[in-house]
């Protein structure tokens, strides 16, 4: 297995997988022709960046194993993993409900922790 890489999303399109057994992204990965993860070291950042103070979000951790990623620069020439395809249900590896600290930062490192 491949390093695994992570997905947040809001838990209406996670739900919406399961019942197609595929991901196929948010609005803003179709809008960019692929899927946005991020790896261990990334999720925390990326949940502060773009998901504060959303209600109802999911982590999801990815087996990247068979699928199409590549790590291509982003956010501060940082290489993040992005998936070209739909994600099949099946490579994750656990899906949790991605709760938020007093402060409205979803609290990645917290499922990690958990995870280890």
């Amino acid at each position: 297995m491949s390093e695994i890489v992570y997905k947040i999303c809001h838990k209406e399109e996670w739900q919406t997988a399961l019942k197609h057994q595929v991901y196929k992204g948010s609005s803003l990965d179709l809008q960019d022709g692929f899927i946005h993860l991020s790896t261990a070291d990334q999720a925390a950042e990326t949940a502060r960046l773009h998901f504060a103070n959303q209600s109802g979000l999911m982590l999801i951790a990815v087996d990247p194993t068979g699928l199409i990623i590549r790590y291509e620069p982003s956010r501060d020439g940082q290489l993040f993993p992005h998936l070209y395809g739909d994600l099949p249900v099946d490579h994750a590896l656990w899906a949790e409900a991605l709760p938020l600290g007093a402060d409205g930062t979803p609290e990645v490192e917290s499922l990690l922790k958990k995870h280890r």
